[in-house]
């Protein structure tokens, strides 16, 4: 069976965020963004993060996604690969929209996260709580596992298999290995954001897509990037395939991510209009948002 852009981004949030990792997500070759005109103060905490995900050394990416936050709110927008023969005009902005990928609101003033899938003009919410709980119950069905990987997954210390360097994180488990490297944001509150944003990501990946390695090795790394104030610039899995807990499953994964202090003109009307597509979308349980499959971009 096909499964939705959401269900493939969220996989990927497992390395970003992630978010879906956007976040989780696919959590990127790096994307540039412009930095001259267009560009407008963030403001209560505003910035913007591009991200590319990429499996097993590819050259194109299997998912992209553009995460703004603003006013202690992260909007994830998802995107499926450029279509054959679609936008070639260079306008990434176009080509994201041509797309009409998932949206995400990450919300913790309100603590929940809606998803919204603006072609069948639905949306899910789901409460902290609900990822809290599944956290812990996550945790206690990985440690009595008889996988030594999945076991070790599910934490709570990582410590022996740690190491840091300035800009790297490494984290190495039986048979997994995660790299991480961040660079500092000039606002340090930027990294406490996005870890938040990023947490939450890994753990509705692991509710709406589960089957993957807990989140927990992933979340562990979380916290010490933003103890040293960075944001994570790329960010790599690899994982022996003879231990792959999905058929089909990669191998490795990379994501690529690009953050820029301020968000740019055109994000700002990209959030107004995604909040009138949250407002007018029909509600609807997490099964049924998930179970029905939008075709591929093809």
């Amino acid at each position: 069976m096909q499964t939705t852009p959401v269900r493939r981004v969220l996989a990927a949030a497992t390395l970003s965020l992630p978010a879906w990792g956007r976040l989780p997500c696919f959590a990127l070759a790096v994307i540039l963004v412009g930095v001259g005109a267009g560009a407008c103060p963030a403001g209560e905490d505003g910035f913007r993060v591009e991200s590319e995900v990429f499996i097993n050394n590819a050259e194109q990416p299997v998912a992209r996604s553009l995460t703004l936050f603003r006013g202690g709110v992260a909007w994830d927008f998802l995107a499926p690969p450029a279509a054959k023969g679609g936008n070639t005009s260079g306008d990434k902005g176009a080509a994201d929209r041509d797309a009409a990928g998932e949206i995400v609101l990450h919300d913790p003033a309100r603590e929940r996260v809606v998803l919204v899938d603006p072609a069948r003009n639905i949306k899910t919410q789901i409460d902290a709580i609900r990822l809290e709980r599944l956290s812990v119950s996550l945790a206690a069905w990985a440690r009595k596992s008889d996988d030594r990987l999945v076991r070790w997954a599910g934490g709570p210390d990582f410590g022996e298999g740690m190491t840091e360097s300035q800009e790297r994180i490494e984290l190495v488990g039986p048979r997994v290995r995660y790299a991480i490297e961040f660079s500092t944001p000039a606002s340090a509150e930027s990294a406490g954001v996005y870890r938040r944003f990023a947490d939450t990501a890994i753990l509705l990946k692991a509710l709406v897509r589960p089957g993957g390695l807990p989140p927990f090795p992933r979340l562990a790394i979380n916290r010490r990037v933003a103890a040293a104030g960075g944001i994570p610039t790329e960010v790599s899995l690899e994982i022996d395939s003879r231990v792959a807990m999905i058929p089909g499953r990669a191998d490795s994964l990379r994501c690529v991510h690009k953050f820029h202090p301020r968000l740019l003109a055109g994000d700002l009307s990209r959030i107004e209009e995604a909040e009138g597509r949250v407002a007018a979308a029909a509600s609807v349980d997490l099964a049924e948002f998930a179970a029905t499959p939008l075709p591929d971009a093809e």
